[in-house]
């Protein structure tokens, strides 16, 4: 089997009928297996799934378990010798994963490839590329500055808002929504670290990537389409604020937090506290 698409869902079946439907164009010239892991769903996922896609595997999850443990599921029962990680709520483009495999295959150590993702009016969606997440990157994105000075590599850390869009690149991370793994990668450095139940998980598992000596990149000549939001986080809003800050404080403490004095860590552990809040509050109010 060449490729495995890994896909968890969670009451998003509108959106897994678009992502399942555009498989079969975007994989021309490979063998290849779907399996989906179902979070407990309420909205008729399972049933549908067995009667629209019989060939799909099928793992139904009696309670919702989070997505990392339902991916890593997945992951271990895979063929595939490439792993193509997916969000319900993506659209394949046409060859698109094809073309992704061939990049790898023909570069040595390439252990995970990103493409080029969009949202559904054709906006780039910068967070398919990204640098490393270190307090300086994320102050000057949280604070506007990488966009007001796309070109200055001390405020483009985050999203590397100075690199073409169109141009192929190395990166320290790539977006969870669609990303390619070399199955050799997972015999070096296992799964997806489940401390982070959701999100901050392919951030962690690039790094990780890096670390073992594998590379990341960021293929453009793929394109995806992924509508934000929409693969069952959004069921759940208030929970999903608290799991992303969450996640990213583990992912800091986890990777970077030893690089700062004890001081400075904890006054950026306040600083996530008081973002969570005033977030958790922005969406009280605009819901």
């Amino acid at each position: 089997m060449d490729i495995s698409f890994c896909i968890v869902s969670l009451n998003s079946i509108k959106l897994l009928k678009k992502c399942l439907d555009s498989i079969p164009c975007s994989v021309k010239g490979y063998s290849y297996e779907v399996i989906v892991a179902d979070n407990y769903s309420y909205d008729d996922t399972v049933d549908i799934l067995r009667k629209a896609y019989p060939k799909v595997r099928l793992i139904k999850n009696n309670r919702n378990i989070g997505y990392t443990k339902a991916m890593n599921k997945i992951l271990k029962l895979s063929r595939g010798n490439f792993k193509v990680v997916l969000n319900p709520d993506s659209k394949l483009m046409e060859c698109s994963i094809s073309k992704m495999v061939d990049f790898m295959r023909g570069n040595s150590m390439v252990g995970v490839v990103g493409p080029k993702v969009v949202d559904s009016s054709g906006q780039f969606q910068m967070s398919c590329r990204r640098g490393l997440a270190k307090p300086e990157a994320v102050f000057s994105y949280f604070f506007g500055l990488a966009k007001k000075f796309p070109k200055n590599l001390k405020f483009t850390g985050y999203h590397l808002n100075h690199l073409n869009e169109d141009e192929i690149n190395q990166v320290s991370g790539i977006s969870g929504s669609c990303m390619l793994i070399n199955g050799k990668l997972i015999k070096k450095i296992g799964y997806f670290d489940e401390t982070f139940p959701i999100y901050q998980e392919d951030s962690d598992f690039c790094l990780r990537s890096l670390s073992s000596g594998w590379k990341v990149f960021y293929f453009p000549k793929s394109k995806v389409m992924h509508i934000g939001g929409r693969g069952g986080t959004s069921s759940y809003p208030y929970k999903m604020i608290l799991e992303w800050h969450r996640s990213y404080i583990r992912f800091y403490f986890k990777h970077f937090s030893e690089q700062y004095s004890t001081l400075f860590n904890l006054f950026y552990l306040l600083i996530m506290i008081m973002k969570l809040l005033l977030t958790e509050i922005v969406t009280l109010v605009r819901r």
